[in-house]
């Protein structure tokens, strides 16, 4: 387990004070894919690198599998960080050296012999998917395959935390969801806990079990992802969610000005509720005709969330019955949206 309490960094910039990380405190479980999420300048880079204390804190403790890092004299930190891999978002490969010797260069610095040294290197390269590739400089790997590489070489050292700074947010979409599936992969096999930072809620939605939500070096949320994106609380939080369910808000004052006859509503879908006939079972059961003005559902890693806005129409009973039966007997949430 990840603890971490009080954790502060102030900045001195010509004699003032920036918090960037401002008393946060949070708790990762092991083997768990961890999300925090902001946006520019929320704090989020500089508190994933308090944790291996590549910045030293100003204040508040940091500890992992039992150890406080924060604590640490330099020379037990050292070898701390083994248990430590990072991947960056702008890969940091050595370019002079091949893509067998980046991946060997943490084994180098642990004095881990040659033999070891060249099975790990290429249990690795097959691991991240790069065989045939081994004697590649890094001028010659496309976008993805240097951040391959950057995670074999983060693995080198078989850690038990894998913290990744912006690691898809230099990539295209393709490419993202390759690196995202190959870090499920590397989570599932090795039982690592992985801690993520983005600005992107496409890539939590798609990987992480729970989520933080970071705004002016606070945490202003946080939970289950899929949690999250039901009843998000914070304006910030709002926004990331409409990266992936678009404005669902600023449509839907458009669609009650045109729609005015019967009721429209919002359906919420969850989990295996996302997968009801429940529009043509609703049309065959009562005297009402439905009108589907908007929807989408997404897949999280926890299950399925989705929205569905409808204009029910038919005489007031009928549309009454229609969301009574919804509301009583299926596990669809019925939010009324304007009555006619």
């Amino acid at each position: 387990m990840i603890s971490i309490e009080g954790l502060t960094k102030i900045f001195r910039l010509n004699q003032k004070e920036i918090n960037a990380v401002d008393d946060l405190s949070l708790t990762i479980e092991d083997g768990e894919i961890f999300g925090v999420i902001g946006y520019s300048g929320a704090g989020k880079s500089t508190f994933i690198r308090l944790l291996n204390r590549l910045e030293e804190p100003t204040s508040g403790k940091v500890t992992i599998q039992g150890q406080d890092i924060t604590a640490m004299h330099k020379s037990n930190l050292r070898i701390a960080r083994q248990d430590i891999g990072m991947i960056f978002q702008h890969f940091n490969l050595l370019w002079s050296r091949t893509v067998s010797e980046n991946i060997a260069f943490p084994l180098e610095i642990a004095g881990v012999p040659d033999e070891e040294r060249k099975q790990r290197v290429k249990e690795l390269v097959e691991l991240v998917g790069l065989s045939g590739r081994e004697n590649a400089y890094p001028s010659q790997l496309s976008g993805g395959q240097k951040q391959r590489v950057g995670i074999a070489r983060a693995l080198a050292n078989n850690p038990k935390v894998l913290l990744c700074d912006e690691a898809t947010s230099a990539l295209d979409p393709e490419t993202t969801n390759s690196i995202l599936d190959l870090l499920v992969d590397i989570n599932e096999r090795l039982g690592l806990t992985i801690i993520l930072i983005t600005h992107e809620m496409h890539v939590i939605r798609k990987i992480c079990n729970r989520v933080a939500v970071m705004e002016n070096g606070k945490v202003v949320e946080q939970g289950d992802v899929l949690e999250v994106f039901l009843k998000p609380q914070q304006a910030v939080t709002k926004k990331f969610v409409e990266q992936v369910m678009g404005n669902e808000d600023g449509d839907l004052d458009q669609l009650l000005e045109v729609y005015t006859s019967g009721k429209v509503v919002r359906l919420h879908f969850v989990g295996e509720s996302a997968n009801q006939a429940l529009i043509s079972k609703i049309s065959r059961e009562y005297e009402v005709e439905i009108n589907i003005l908007q929807g989408k559902i997404t897949q999280t890693k926890l299950g399925a969330y989705g929205t569905l806005v409808v204009q029910i129409n038919g005489n007031s009973s009928e549309i009454s019955k229609a969301i009574s039966f919804i509301n009583d007997k299926t596990s669809v949430e019925v939010e009324v949206l304007e009555n006619a």
